[in-house]
C-alpha cells in the first residue's frame, strides 16, 4: 500500500477508488519496474539490452554513475539485474538516506539547495576515470532523475559552490525561462550540458532516465549531463545582459562567461558519439497504468494530458470547464499529470502545488452535482512538505468547511492550502518518499455522470 492513509482518505467508494489510481501511476514508476521492463543482461555474450538496443562488454567493465532522487533504487536494480557479473565501481548521489549497494558507493546530498556532499559526490565519480584507466571498451551506466541538477553539483574551476548558489538564485527569480537558465547553468558547470558524457570518452555512456520534465527535452532532465548543449557562451552571457543580471551575479561567474566569449575556454560538447540516451519512465507511462486500472475498477477512463502546467489555480478551473465536455461523451474518470507553478503573494503559508490545486477544485467544481472526487499527488512523496504528497477532495468537502464557516478562498489566496486541508481532515495524501519521480499525477472521478449546473 503505496499511500500510508489509504483507509483514512478511503470514506467513500469513490475516494478508496481514487487512492488505488494514484497507487497505480506510482507503482508503474517505480524504479524497480522500469528498470525491469527497459533492461536485460545476458551472462553468456556479455551484453545488455537496453530498450532493444545491445552493448557488448566482452572485453570491458561496467561502471555505474548518476544522481537525482530515484537514482540510487534505479542502482539497486541495476545492481540486481547484472547479476555478480561485472559491476566493476560506481557512485550514485541521491536525496535521502541512501540503501547500501555492493560495490556502487551511495551519497546522500542536499536537495533542493545543493551542497558540499553533493560536489564531493560528484568529485568520486569524475575520479573513477583515472582510478580505474576507463577507457573505450567499458561501458558507464549514468542513472539520472529529477532532483539531479542540485544533487549533483560541479562547479567550474574558479567558481565556488557558493557563488554557483548565488546565480541559480538569482537566475530563478529574474524571469528568465528554463532554457535560459541552463544556457548559464551548464556554462559555469564542469558536467552538465553534455560535459559528463564528454568526460568519460571514448567510453561508452548509456543513460538510463527517469523524466519529471514536461515533453521530455533530455538537455533538461538534471541539465543534461549526457545530452549535447546547443547553446553557447555567447548565448548565456545574453541571458545576464537580457535580465540585468551582470552587476548583480558574483564577479567569479560573470568573468567565466566573458572569458568562454572570447574562446579562452572550451564550449559545452556539440556532439555526443559516445552517449546513448534512454527516457525508461515518464509522467505518460503513470497515466496509462491509472488508466487501466480505472478500467478495471469499472470506469470509462479517459487521459486529458500528461503536461499540465502553468498557474495552479488557473489550472484548476479550466480543466474543471472542460470537465463536463468529457462527461457527455460518457467518460467518469479524467486522468492527467504535469507540474503547474504557484504565483506566492508576498505573504503565503505552507502547501504544495498538488495541495493547492485540490484547494482550489474545491471551488472549481462547486457547479458540479453528483459523487466526484479530485485527487493530486507528486510521484516523489514531496508535495514542496516532505510529509506530504498531496491531497484529495470530493464533493462535501466545501459543504463540510462552510458549516463551519471557513473562508476558502482567502486561503487559496494566501497559498495556505495545508492548514485548510489540515482543518477539512481526510485530505492529505501521505506516502513518505516513493523512491521516483515523474512529475505530479491527477485523477477526477464521476459517479453516474453527474451533471453540469448552468
Amino acid at each position: 500500500m503505496l499511500i500510508k492513509n489509504k483507509n483514512q482518505l478511503s470514506i467513500t467508494d469513490l475516494r478508496r477508488e481514487a487512492c488505488e489510481i494514484i497507487e497505480a501511476g506510482i507503482a508503474r514508476v517505480l524504479p524497480t519496474a522500469v528498470m525491469q521492463s527497459s533492461i536485460s543482461y545476458d551472462r553468456s555474450l556479455k551484453t545488455v539490452d537496453v530498450c532493444s538496443d545491445t552493448y557488448s562488454f566482452s572485453n570491458g567493465r561496467i561502471f555505474v554513475v548518476g544522481g537525482g532522487k530515484a537514482s540510487c533504487l534505479m542502482a539497486v536494480n541495476l545492481r540486481t539485474l547484472l547479476e555478480d557479473a561485472n559491476v566493476t565501481d560506481g557512485v550514485v548521489i541521491c536525496k535521502g538516506n541512501p540503501p547500501e549497494i555492493n560495490k556502487i558507493q551511495t551519497v546522500q546530498a542536499g536537495h533542493p539547495i545543493p551542497d558540499e556532499r553533493g560536489a564531493n559526490g560528484v568529485k568520486k565519480i569524475l575520479g573513477l576515470k583515472t582510478q580505474y584507466n576507463i577507457y573505450r571498451n567499458d561501458l558507464i551506466m549514468c542513472l539520472i532523475s529529477g532532483g539531479g541538477s542540485a544533487l549533483m553539483p560541479c562547479p567550474v574551476d574558479g567558481l565556488s559552490l557558493e557563488d554557483k548558489k548565488k546565480v541559480t538564485a538569482l537566475l530563478l527569480t529574474s524571469g528568465a525561462d528554463i532554457h535560459e537558465i541552463n544556457s548559464v547553468r551548464k556554462h559555469l558547470s564542469k558536467i552538465k550540458g553534455g560535459r559528463l558524457g564528454y568526460y568519460f570518452s571514448p567510453a561508452t555512456v548509456i543513460s538510463l532516465i527517469l523524466s519529471d520534465v514536461i515533453g521530455n527535452d533530455l538537455s533538461v532532465i538534471a541539465s543534461g549531463p549526457t545530452v549535447p548543449d546547443s547553446s553557447t557562451y555567447a548565448e548565456a552571457y545574453a541571458v545576464l545582459e537580457k535580465y540585468d543580471l551582470v552587476s548583480k551575479l558574483p564577479n567569479s561567474a560573470v568573468d567565466i562567461l566573458r572569458r568562454g566569449c572570447q574562446g579562452l575556454l572550451e564550449e559545452t560538447p556539440k556532439s555526443l558519439t559516445n552517449c546513448h540516451n534512454y527516457i525508461i519512465g515518464d509522467n505518460s507511462l503513470a497515466l496509462q497504468a491509472m488508466s487501466r486500472i480505472a478500467r478495471e475498477l469499472g470506469y470509462r477512463p479517459r487521459i486529458i494530458t500528461a503536461e499540465l502546467k502553468g498557474d495552479t489555480s488557473a489550472a484548476a478551473f479550466s480543466i474543471a470547464k472542460e470537465v463536463k465536455n468529457h462527461l457527455d461523451s460518457g467518460y467518469d474518470a479524467l486522468i492527467l499529470g504535469g507540474e503547474t507553478t504557484i504565483q506566492l503573494p508576498q505573504n503565503f503559508g505552507k502547501g504544495g502545488r498538488n495541495q493547492h490545486y485540490a484547494a482550489a477544485s474545491l471551488l472549481a467544481m462547486e457547479e458540479f452535482t453528483g459523487e466526484w472526487v479530485v485527487a493530486s499527488a507528486g510521484t516523489d512523496g514531496s508535495d514542496y512538505l516532505p510529509d506530504v504528497a498531496g491531497a484529495m477532495v470530493d464533493n462535501n468537502s466545501l459543504l463540510e468547511l462552510r458549516k463551519v464557516n471557513v473562508d476558502v478562498n482567502a486561503f487559496i489566496r494566501s497559498c495556505d492550502s495545508n492548514t485548510l486541508l489540515k482543518k477539512l481532515g481526510n485530505s492529505l495524501i501521505v506516502t513518505g518518499d516513493t523512491g521516483t519521480n515523474v512529475g505530479d499525477i491527477l485523477v477526477y472521478l464521476f459517479k453516474q455522470d453527474p451533471p453540469a449546473r448552468g
